[in-house]
């Protein structure tokens, strides 16, 4: 993180995902008095056909304008997919950005009316993984998707969360490295500077995650989940940009035990709902206290 707080972000990505790349990975022979877990700087400097002193300056920040046939074999020596490709060519262009006014992120009303109708678990989330507006049976799927709840922080921090996800190692490494991709070079957004100093103090998880660079994005996907009523579920997961917030979707396969257990948590959650309404207003960025 020092690397982040230094404004050194290409180097301190560069140093992270070359601690994950291992010799056999690289054809390197492994050695017999390593003192790095994955590749050297000189070793990366070799197969990528440039200095070790001029990859010493990458790293360290003294240079920061790498031309793209230097990021391209940069990409190939670290093995980096499209996305991650994508990611440290950003951090290579970035320049300094004028001051940006923040905008509260707003839930438009026809959206609202849309979770109402909604048959399905649905909550409307913000950048950072807040969120924002949540329809009855999302609610009912898991009370952490009512507004005011961060999805990470839950994720991270909350036990029955991490009961919740069948695969939670994976649901962390998906929803850390997405924050990083989202984060971009947003870098001093207060409600993302808040959330990561918060989880960073807090999660000994999010801190080994956080410190790997891994970006991704969190899309659409299938998620096995267990819920304490109706048991095991197997949900389709779409996300879907609705001006400056995102509409998240859970839904089963039709004819499946999924849907049928669905069909049973929906109807306990019409009669829980008709008993107390559920207001799903929630504009303004949640805040949550430990």
């Amino acid at each position: 993180m020092k690397d982040e707080e230094s404004g050194n972000r290409l180097g301190g990505y560069l140093r992270a995902r070359r601690d994950l790349v291992t010799p056999a990975q690289a054809g390197l022979p492994p050695g017999g008095n390593r003192r790095v877990p994955g590749l050297r700087r000189e070793e990366v400097a070799l197969l990528a056909g440039i200095s070790p002193d001029y990859y010493l300056r990458l790293e360290r920040g003294r240079d920061s304008n790498p031309s793209p046939q230097v990021l391209e074999s940069l990409a190939r020596v670290l093995r980096l997919d499209d996305i991650e490709r994508t990611y440290l060519f950003g951090l290579a262009t970035a320049h300094p950005k004028a001051p940006r006014r923040k905008r509260p992120e707003h839930v438009p009303a026809r959206v609202h009316q849309l979770l109402a109708h909604l048959q399905i678990p649905a909550f409307v989330e913000g950048r950072a993984f807040d969120v924002l507006a949540s329809n009855a049976l999302a609610v009912a799927l898991s009370p952490r998707l009512r507004p005011g709840h961060n999805r990470l922080r839950s994720l991270l921090l909350d036990p029955e969360e991490q009961a919740f996800q069948q695969d939670w190692p994976r649901a962390t490494a998906d929803f850390v490295a997405a924050l990083r991709t989202t984060i971009g070079d947003d870098t001093d957004n207060p409600r993302f500077v808040e959330l990561v100093g918060e989880l960073a103090l807090s999660s000994a998880r999010f801190r080994t995650l956080w410190a790997r660079h891994d970006v991704r994005r969190l899309d659409g996907g299938t998620a096995t989940l267990h819920h304490p009523v109706v048991g095991e579920l197997q949900l389709h997961r779409d996300k879907l940009p609705v001006d400056d917030v995102i509409l998240v979707l859970y839904y089963p396969d039709k004819g499946t035990d999924s849907d049928e257990k669905l069909r049973l948590l929906a109807a306990l959650a019409a009669t829980e709902h008709a008993a107390t309404p559920h207001d799903t207003q929630a504009d303004a960025p949640p805040r949550q206290t430990p």
